[in-house]
């Protein structure tokens, strides 16, 4: 690999133009494409293989007209009540422009009787059900439900949507996630580099990764369900990787061309090095993200394939764009001063040399202390609980959050969370199961109200829904879906042969945190024996890759901690703009520790290739740690600074979802940058000693190998080529 990057890389730099002119056509002919040919997002939240599942199946089967999409139109009037002649007319006519919709099958009408206006008569509601799922009726068929709300706005009454359809096809917010990060990516670039186009380039090659990686996505919706969160996700993640990928390789390059290297020389070793660890560093992240198919969930698994594209973009940009910028840049990536002045790294990095050296010269007082720290910032992970935030937590000024609030003021938390119970009543039909059933149900205590139960035509398939005295979100919610399932349904369906299956949106979500959850500890054991075998073959030892698989651990387990404490214990939550306390979304730890593990692996790598150098070249164990420590952490700082900017700009999003992988993606960022690699690292290597590069050697012979950082073999590489002096 690192000979045919190294060609690559020369030849690059001598056609830098015509690289250049080909990926600018490449990257407008992908949106130009994208957005003649790209489909559109689609939320499908179906989790094979669950009982919520499989009362959606046995109803699309035998019940159709009840197994479509639902929403609720709720009415209310500031003064007055809804019954009142002008309210009650205005009301009429926006529901028979409802029911003439295309793909609406039936709606309630909101003014027939007590069940469906408050107690104090302020507000109504009408249950529509559609022909279709979310994902087939789509955008235009929400759309055209918000424009009924006219008549009944023009007589004064107030109209939100609400229920399933339209908190699935929310309009998600972009707010200024993008420029905040960015913007921050500068002034620590500038810092960094005193120069403003090594600044820029980084950021330029990064966007233009990012434009190509979400126009691949665009066009791949086409051909499968891509979650509407996707890009949104992609976004985080491609500027944060894409910038860290560019930053790495440009480091290199200027110091080469510090110490004298000609520029094409330079560009060459440089992606053997440099550009070696990214294609590694990255292609691990894309295995680690495509690892979330194995999670069972559709919806998580296209999540994965979006965000791996990205990734894989932005590896390419860095072997390729990026060398062609630097051959077209030369010697101005450099400072004006150091274009003619050449300077010594080691006096460069002499702050980070005399951190390091007491760092390894205490290491019992320094390990202890930061995983002291690390432990306490773990704790919380002890209560994590999995879920999925309800609308109440979404912003005020969405229709279907208004919705929520007054459906929960006028008739009860529980209220937007029905349960639905489909019911197959076998080959042999009794009805009275279902009386049974709706006695049982309505006698639990946390219920608060149960529907008349509804017959199918062939009367073999019956409906029940049971409305909770609780918010969706609860945890309480949860525990009345498992009573359900495990103890009340069984017990009244006895030996009738009906089997009674809990669905509905809500108990799907439960479903789908439960499947993650018992799969969760297995996609970590997983992730973590993957880096421990990667390592052992890249170092050569037993003990760094043991003691960086426990650190990334308790680097993620540091991450996960803050979530919890910010989001579902409400720790400062109104500062980063979050109305409620709410549960961690299903898939973000497993998304969180897909990524984490190839970002903290660039860590990893780079400052352990440089220890290993050290040590290499004959010094002793400490001082190949302080050596390898000085001479990497200004970049790992700065690159550290860069994506945990980037993450921390995707809090000002609207979506608890993406305020969660931005939290949790900065703060182990954070972590793992400081803490681990700047303090436990070094100082358990120096504990350690010389035993860090053991490793026996009948499992040397066996393992292949791979040199991240070794130097290309020039003559194997071009024998025409000469190395510089």
């Amino acid at each position: 690999m690192s000979n045919g990057l190294y060609r690559l890389g020369r030849w690059v730099a001598a056609h830098h133009r015509l690289v250049l002119v080909a990926w600018v056509v490449g990257v407008l002919g992908l949106v130009g494409l994208n957005r003649a040919m790209g489909g559109d997002a689609v939320d499908d939240f179906r989790v094979p293989g669950v009982e919520s599942q499989a009362a959606v199946d046995l109803l699309e089967e035998r019940f159709p007209e009840r197994a479509g999409a639902t929403a609720m139109i709720v009415f209310n009037v500031a003064e007055g009540s809804v019954t009142d002649p002008t309210a009650a007319a205005a009301i009429d006519a926006s529901i028979a422009e409802v029911a003439a919709l295309e793909r609406v099958l039936t709606v309630t009408d909101p003014l027939a009787g007590p069940r469906s206006i408050s107690p104090d008569g302020s507000t109504a509601f009408a249950a529509v059900q559609f022909a279709g799922s979310t994902a087939d009726l789509g955008r235009t068929t929400l759309d055209d439900l918000f424009e009924t709300a006219a008549p009944a706005e023009q007589g004064g009454v107030q109209v939100e949507f609400g229920g399933e359809l339209p908190t699935v096809l929310k309009e998600r917010s972009e707010g200024p996630a993008e420029m905040i990060g960015m913007l921050a990516a500068l002034v620590v670039l500038f810092v960094a580099f005193r120069a403003v186009l090594p600044t820029v380039t980084p950021i330029g090659v990064a966007v233009a990764g990012l434009a190509t990686g979400l126009s691949i996505v665009g066009l791949l919706s086409g051909q499968i369900d891509i979650p509407s969160i996707a890009p949104r996700l992609g976004t985080m993640i491609g500027l944060g990787v894409g910038i860290d990928y560019a930053l790495f390789v440009l480091s290199r390059h200027r110091d080469h061309l510090a110490h004298g290297m000609d520029v094409d020389e330079s560009i060459g070793r440089t992606n053997a090095t440099a550009g070696q660890a990214v294609v590694v560093a990255g292609g691990t992240v894309v295995v680690a993200i495509l690892g979330l198919q194995f999670a069972g969930i559709p919806f998580v698994a296209a999540l994965g394939y979006s965000a791996s594209i990205v990734v894989a973009v932005a590896v390419l940009v860095a072997i390729t764009l990026l060398p062609a910028l630097l051959g077209v840049a030369r010697h101005r990536v450099l400072p004006k001063h150091d274009r003619t002045v050449r300077e010594s790294t080691e006096t460069a990095h002499s702050g980070w040399v005399s951190w390091a050296r007491w760092v390894a010269h205490h290491p019992w007082r320094t390990g202890i202390a930061a995983t002291a720290v690390l432990v306490a910032l773990a704790i919380p992970m002890l209560d994590m609980r999995l879920g999925q935030a309800d609308a109440g937590s979404d912003p005020t000024t969405t229709t279907h959050r208004r919705a929520y609030d007054l459906l929960a003021t006028g008739f009860g938390d529980g209220f937007n969370g029905p349960l639905l119970i489909a019911v197959d009543l076998g080959t042999d039909p009794d009805p009275t199961v279902l009386d049974r059933l709706n006695a049982t149900v309505a006698a639990d205590p946390g219920v608060r109200a149960v529907s008349p139960p509804e017959l199918n035509a062939s009367g073999d398939t019956g409906l029940i829904t049971a409305i909770p005295t609780t918010k969706p979100q609860d945890q309480a919610t949860t525990d009345l879906v498992h009573r359900l399932r495990d103890d009340l349904l069984p017990t009244a369906t006895g030996i009738s042969g009906a089997n009674a299956l809990v669905g509905g949106p809500t108990a799907g979500f439960i479903d789908q945190s439960d499947k993650i959850a018992a799969r969760l500890p297995w996609f970590i054991a997983a992730v973590v024996s993957l880096s421990f075998l990667l390592l052992m073959i890249v170092f050569r030892s037993i003990l760094v890759p043991l003691k960086a698989a426990v650190l990334n651990l308790l680097s993620i387990g540091a991450a996960y901690g803050v979530v919890v404490a910010v989001f579902q214990w409400g720790w400062g939550r109104s500062l980063i703009g979050l109305d409620e306390a709410v549960p961690i979304a299903s898939f973000v730890p497993m998304m969180m520790f897909a990524i984490l593990f190839g970002l903290s692996m660039d860590y990893e790598v780079f400052i352990l290739s440089r220890i290993r150098e050290e040590h290499h070249r004959g010094h002793t164990n400490i001082d190949s740690v302080v050596q390898g420590l000085g001479a990497t952490a200004k970049v790992i700082t700065a690159a550290a600074l860069i994506m945990i900017s980037v993450f921390l700009g995707f809090v000002a999003s609207d979506d608890p979802v993406v305020k969660m992988m931005g939290i949790g993606l900065a703060t182990a960022i954070a972590v793992d940058a400081t803490i681990v690699r700047m303090v436990l690292l070094p100082s358990t290597m120096a504990l350690v000693g010389e035993p860090n590069w053991w490793l026996p050697r009948w499992l040397d012979r066996i393992l292949p190998r791979l040199d991240l950082e070794s130097e290309p073999d020039i003559d194997a590489a071009d024998p025409v080529m000469e190395t510089q002096p």
